[in-house]
């Protein structure tokens, strides 16, 4: 079984790695930083400092049951790409829209993908996502992972995580796991 890693920031990862992990096809997402400068950095680091790393999932999924084409078109359905670096009430560089490509390949789909959603008119305002090679994943510490899981009823998770979550379920209910 081949698989293949997608590296995707759409603000807070506690949204983005809920999401993910339903997906079918998708063996798991996991929290974490990259593009900065800072070495293993912590969640206090990135919030606090400038390590210019993105909040970001790490996603291993099997291409023969969803493609980086699809997971691509449920980034742009979870989260408004036109927000520079911010999504909501999340705000920092930690929080832009980025995609981090693994190959020249899904370079290319980024590319694509991102010319084709702006393009469908979705929002009024332009696309502010960077497509950035990826370099190296530094996971979050264990607290953050599957946080949502095991947070529900934790303030920012019911008002922001969890209506993304049962929006995302509602439009793609065909590829839940």
């Amino acid at each position: 079984m081949n698989k293949e890693v997608a590296v995707l920031g759409a603000g807070c990862y506690w949204c983005v790695e809920g999401i993910y992990n339903l997906i079918n096809g998708v063996d798991k997402a996991v929290s974490g930083f990259t593009g900065g400068d800072v070495e293993n950095p912590t969640y206090r680091q990135v919030c606090d400092t400038d390590t210019k790393h993105a909040e970001v999932v790490e996603i291993t999924f099997d291409p023969s049951i969803i493609s980086y084409k699809e997971l691509l078109e449920i980034f742009w359905n979870i989260h408004n790409p036109t927000q520079l670096n911010r999504q909501g009430n999340d705000v920092g560089t930690q929080y832009r829209s980025s995609i981090f490509y693994t190959s020249e390949e899904q370079k290319v789909q980024a590319e694509e993908s991102l010319k084709e959603h702006e393009e469908q008119g979705l929002y009024e305002d332009k696309f502010v996502t960077t497509i950035e090679p990826f370099d190296k994943f530094w996971a979050a510490e264990d607290n953050h992972q599957g946080y949502y899981n095991e947070n529900p009823d934790q303030p920012y998770c019911s008002a922001v995580v969890g209506p993304k979550i049962s929006k995302f379920k509602s439009k793609f209910k065909q590829i839940l796991k």
